[in-house]
């Protein structure tokens, strides 16, 4: 199969998503780093390829172009137990990524933007402790269903718990206290338990490594 291209910033959860899982199941990829500090994402030569002006995107040389983490995500993992093949469990692990998108990353990460990148401009502080309080939210509902299943969807991993492990296992750097969510530090625990799994600081220190050999 030909080597696919993925565009990517390993400092974004919704990139590390689709790192992790071309990693997981040994795919052979190209990885090209986007800087969307940089307006990157802005360029008329990026916008070809995906005209939202966002990462992550992949380039599958027999098919064509897929954006959007979740997708990829889900496309990748097809045939392995992280994507279920019973269209009851498949609806359940969407469930929980629309759910990610919708609930999750619109606080949990963007707060983790704004104070470790925009370094907590006045302009975004009200936003910011807005945040703070649907988020919360957000984590209560994980913590609710961590309570009852060691994972999102049942007794295994899928990959609706690497969507929301990607921005879950950050969150301190947002502001977000994970000390109460006892269900969640232990979710936690138990998808870093995964043979071959790397962190995103761990993922990103391996990428920038294999980028300067």
């Amino acid at each position: 199969m030909a080597r696919i291209r993925v565009y990517g910033d390993l400092r974004s959860g919704n990139c590390y998503k689709v790192w992790w899982i071309l990693n997981q199941n040994g795919l052979d990829y190209k990885w090209i780093d986007v800087d969307v500090l940089a307006g990157q994402t802005k360029r008329a030569e990026f916008l070809t390829l995906n005209p939202n002006g966002r990462i992550p995107v992949a380039v599958f040389p027999e098919k064509g172009v897929l954006t959007e983490s979740n997708a990829i995500l889900n496309y990748l993992a097809e045939g392995s137990s992280l994507f279920p093949d019973d269209r009851w469990q498949r609806a359940k692990v969407m469930q929980w990524q629309f759910f990610e998108q919708y609930n999750h990353e619109p606080t949990i990460a963007v707060n983790r933007f704004i104070k470790q990148y925009l370094k907590m401009p006045s302009d975004r502080q009200q936003q910011y402790e807005r945040n703070l309080v649907a988020g919360k939210q957000a984590l209560e509902v994980m913590e609710h269903q961590l309570q009852q299943t060691p994972f999102l969807c049942g007794t295994h991993a899928t990959t609706a718990d690497i969507a929301l492990y990607a921005y879950t296992h950050v969150a301190h750097e947002g502001g977000f206290d994970l000390s109460t969510v006892v269900s969640i530090q232990a979710w936690i625990k138990r998808i870093e338990s995964i043979d071959g799994h790397l962190n995103m600081a761990a993922a990103s220190a391996k990428q920038g490594s294999a980028a300067t050999n």
